[in-house]
């Protein structure tokens, strides 16, 4: 397509870089429907009727805009902001600043043409929502149930305990809206039942998979699945100094967090992992180390059972 619109994409507001042939259009737009519609506007001033429109994950905040425009038949692809990168480290770009970064969006766009995005179907979308707010709800909880220790006058002790007991009552009702969200598609309970086949991975994990990685069709290799959670290994060296090796941190940062204690869990329940994190810390591995390796292989397995369609098979990686 001749017609590439980038989008950087922020909380408040997005930034465009609109390119036709060798011409160039930037303008900022609130991040809301009300700036899917002038967007819309801007681009058929242009004549623009349908253009491949890339921006990077973000971890929710480029929703609106890709819902939106897919939505007026606009192509849509997400980025991984990994890839961005590595495209401005290849053009030698020093300038960072919102109009620049939606111009190298546009500019990579142009140049490797990403797949198209599709959205996921609306059970799926429901499931990401609640799962989402299932988060926050928990961390709220924490975060009262922090403050209610630390001793306060008697009316913020009752103030506090009363917002605990108003979240523990919502994250029982979030809780239960997903399991009958389970209960009606009988699909998305299938790929529940196929996860927590692995052990280490209970049901609330599994949702939050299933809510983070909406179509695993999409993935071709276990190792994309990595990458777009920010698992894949990442070689630093430079000249004689010793390799080191960490993950890239550039993706799905729920995804990661989702996978954190239950490959704690797994190293004490799943032979596989277990063996995988001894070996590392037998090799001097920090233990950190080697339970990010763990994290990583519950999502490769987590690929494998959903790309099969068939459960964990205990003897795998046995023999």
């Amino acid at each position: 397509m001749e017609e590439i619109l980038g989008l950087d994409v922020g909380k408040d507001d997005i930034h465009a870089a609109l390119l036709v042939g060798e011409r160039t259009w930037s303008k900022s737009f609130p991040n809301s429907k009300r700036g899917v519609t002038q967007i819309a506007a801007w681009l058929t001033n242009r004549k623009v009727n349908r253009a491949h429109v890339c921006m990077e994950a973000t971890g929710g905040y480029e929703e609106v805009m890709a819902y939106g425009l897919h939505q007026l038949g606009h192509v849509v692809s997400i980025i991984n902001p990994g890839q961005i990168k590595a495209f401005a480290q290849s053009e030698l770009l020093r300038s960072k600043t919102d109009a620049v970064d939606a111009g190298l969006i546009a500019r990579f766009c142009r140049s490797h043409n990403p797949d198209p995005w599709n959205p996921p179907a609306k059970e799926i979308r429901e499931l990401q929502a609640l799962v989402r707010r299932l988060e926050s709800l928990q961390d709220m909880l924490s975060m009262e149930r922090n403050r209610l220790e630390r001793g306060f006058s008697e009316t913020v002790v009752r103030s506090v305990k009363e917002h605990i007991s108003y979240l523990e009552s919502e994250i029982e009702a979030v809780e239960e809206e997903i399991s009958d969200l389970f209960d009606r598609h009988s699909g998305l309970r299938s790929q529940r039942d196929l996860l927590t086949s692995i052990p280490g991975i209970a049901e609330a994990t599994a949702a939050k998979i299933l809510g983070e990685i909406p179509d695993i069709s999409e993935y071709r290799s276990s190792k994309s699945v990595a990458a777009f959670a920010g698992l894949s290994p990442h070689i630093v060296q430079s000249g004689k100094s010793r390799p080191r090796t960490k993950i890239s941190k550039a993706g799905n940062s729920r995804l990661r967090r989702a996978l954190y204690f239950p490959a704690m869990s797994s190293v004490r329940c799943n032979p596989l992992t277990a063996a995988l994190y001894k070996r590392l810390v037998a090799a001097g591995k920090p233990k950190m180390v080697a339970l990010i390796a763990v994290m990583r292989k519950l999502l490769v397995l987590a690929y494998g059972v959903l790309k099969s369609r068939q459960p964990f098979d205990p003897a795998y990686g046995a023999a």
